[in-house]
């Protein structure tokens, strides 16, 4: 039976195929040193410093005190906390000895969505004919439009967060350097105040972006230039704005280290480890310094991170009542960019995040993303998370957490070992839980966990009681859709695996083999039961067969349904090949035609009817 010691390492795991793998004394050891143990320790104290409670619910408190509530007020508490304690997070101070708990009065559920179907997209692939070579928010704007009225009521859109504003620009989604600001290679650079003072100068730029779309393959960097000689040409004619100050003011002390860390990697790369000694912690004078002497460098990232907040407010706006704009939490946050920076006292940065070996990655994952380590997090009040999920929350009608896995347990990979050499960590999942119920509830968002891959049967329990979404694909599933739970995201492939066509074709199969892969068993037993699940005879086209896919998919009683944007335009290459780095484009191919050739096909419409439920969002 597995046990966990003090810290949070299990002591083994159980695999897809059941067979049992014990934690080694070495990898034991290595994850202790990353979350920075010493040896011998006995376990992180204190153990009471997070409590979960429920409004409605009389909880007995062990010693009188102060509870300090979110909004300002104070209660004194003496044998138990008031049942009425409005939702938040509220601090415990005792009367007899100095110490601080976190008392988190959360909702038990997440709110949930009414039956639904959408789009998934990635919106970088998304462009148009006025995008610079990107697709950008008013791409955002115009899908929602046309998706609303298609009868749409969700868009699942990739992350948005930003990356290092150095070159190259890091082209894949799940390895921002902030999940809490916005990419600004998403906006729409002519719908920027005071964009058209720039006249002709900003007709040339648009023209050179605009013949990017020429080539299927998204040239980032190329993009991040034309755009940054835009926008710094726009900032330098941008006059104050009462708008813009109050944007600084709410965001507060987060946006402007995150300003902070741009402005200091424009002059040193985006590797905050690799900078000037005196500028690796965002605490030492230096940092404010500089940040004094480059007020005008700090102020521009602000600026482009009030123009991206704007113009997605602005797409979900468009999409509120209809469509609602569901974002992706990515599971964690490159190990050199902002948000490692700002909370690199709580990260294990001698251990990756990844997954152990199992039938699709026999030889396991490494993300290359650090964890949090669990006691330090918790001494924190869970600020990056709390931060992480109200940013993403702040214009969005649902959320999707990728690898949900992570509330409950991370696998860890320590430097130095493969992936097949990693541990289990866990967390305190209740506590994560609430915080994700309370932040649904606040924002009137519904949740989405993508639970694939190595998921222990407790996890898909307690996500259900807390009314968190399972995710559902056809190509995992072996019963038929009709079968899926209700309270799920149901789909027929995502981002990491082969789209119809590209299955149906062999397209998909053919360029593992390029990449040197061996994925013909796996890859024909999917293909041998998709066609039995389609019933497919003779010469079924691909187009036939992508129709028939999602005639399937919307037999799932599942509250939500989504269909790829690839699909509606029968692309055969996946957006990302896991277990690829440059060996090819991952995420990096437009949509053929862009969002115009979308908006006329054929496909999307039929796929449109096929998915069509009884009650829209």
């Amino acid at each position: 039976m597995n046990g966990t010691d003090p810290w949070g390492v299990d002591d083994g795991y159980e695999d897809t195929g059941r067979h049992w793998h014990a934690t080694s004394p070495t990898t034991r050891r290595a994850i202790h040193a990353c979350m920075g143990v010493p040896e011998g320790a006995a376990g992180p104290e204190p153990h009471d410093a997070v409590r979960v409670v429920h409004p409605g619910v009389p909880v007995p408190w062990p010693e009188p005190g102060d509870l300090h509530l979110e909004d300002g007020g104070v209660v004194r508490v003496e044998q138990q906390l008031p049942p009425d304690l409005p939702w938040g997070y509220h601090e415990f101070r005792p009367s007899r000895r100095e110490a601080r708990t976190l008392v988190i009065a959360a909702p038990r559920e997440c709110l949930l969505p009414t039956r639904t179907w959408g789009w998934a997209v990635q919106l970088y692939a998304t462009r148009s004919r006025q995008s610079w070579g990107f697709g950008d928010l008013a791409d955002l704007r115009e899908l929602a439009q046309w998706s609303a009225e298609l009868g749409a009521g969700v868009i699942l859109v990739n992350p948005l967060g930003a990356v290092a504003p150095t070159l190259p620009q890091q082209a894949s989604p799940y390895y921002p350097s902030s999940r809490r600001f916005l990419n600004p290679l998403y906006l729409r650079v002519e719908e920027v105040p005071q964009a058209a003072e720039l006249g002709p100068e900003l007709e040339e730029l648009a023209a050179a972006g605009q013949a990017l779309n020429a080539e299927r393959r998204i040239d980032r960097d190329a993009v991040f230039r034309l755009k940054q000689a835009a926008l710094e040409r726009i900032f330098a004619v941008f006059s104050a704005d009462d708008q813009l100050d109050r944007f600084c003011r709410d965001r507060g002390r987060p946006l402007e280290q995150f300003a902070t860390y741009c402005a200091l990697a424009a002059h040193f790369g985006g590797d905050w480890r690799l900078w000037p000694p005196q500028y690796r912690s965002p605490e030492h004078p230096a940092v404010g310094r500089f940040a004094h002497e480059h007020a005008g460098e700090v102020r521009y990232h602000q600026w482009l991170q009030w123009l991206a907040d704007r113009q997605l407010g602005v797409a979900a706006g468009v999409a509120a009542g209809v469509a609602a704009l569901v974002q992706d939490l990515p599971i964690g946050v490159d190990p050199g960019g902002a948000d490692a920076w700002v909370w690199q006292d709580l990260l294990a940065g001698d251990c990756s995040v990844g997954a152990p070996p199992d039938a699709f990655n026999p030889l396991g994952q490494n993300w290359m993303l650090p964890p949090l380590v669990p006691h330090k997090l918790r001494a924190a009040a869970y600020e990056p998370v709390v931060q992480t999920l109200r940013a993403l929350l702040r214009h969005a009608g649902g959320l999707r957490i990728d690898h949900v896995m992570g509330l409950f347990r991370l696998y860890w990979i320590p430097h130095g070992l493969g992936p097949a050499q990693g541990a289990y960590v866990r967390y305190r999942a209740e506590e994560l839980l609430a915080i994700v119920a309370l932040e649904s509830r606040r924002a009137g968002a519904f949740v989405v966990g993508e639970d694939l891959g190595t998921v222990e049967p407790e996890v898909r329990r307690q996500l259900a009681a807390r009314r968190i979404l399972s995710f559902r694909l056809l190509w995992f599933e072996d019963q038929p859709p009709r079968r899926y739970p209700e309270l799920a995201m149901a789909a027929v492939t995502t981002h990491d695996l082969p789209t119809i066509a590209g299955l149906w074709g062999g397209e998909d199969l053919a360029a593992q083999r390029a990449l040197g892969f061996d994925p013909d068993e796996a890859m024909g037993r999917l293909r041998q039961r998709f066609s039995r699940a389609i019933q497919a005879q003779g010469e079924t086209s691909v187009a036939e067969a992508i129709e028939s896919a999602h005639r399937l998919l919307a037999e799932a009683p599942s509250l939500v349904l989504v269909a790829t944007l690839e699909d509606a335009l029968a692309v055969t290459e996946r957006p990302n090949m896991p277990g690829t780095t440059d060996q090819r484009p991952n995420w990096s191919l437009a949509l053929p035609g862009g969002r115009e050739a979308l908006q006329a096909a054929g496909l999307a419409r039929r796929i449109a009817r096929r998915l069509q439920r009884p009650n829209g969002f």
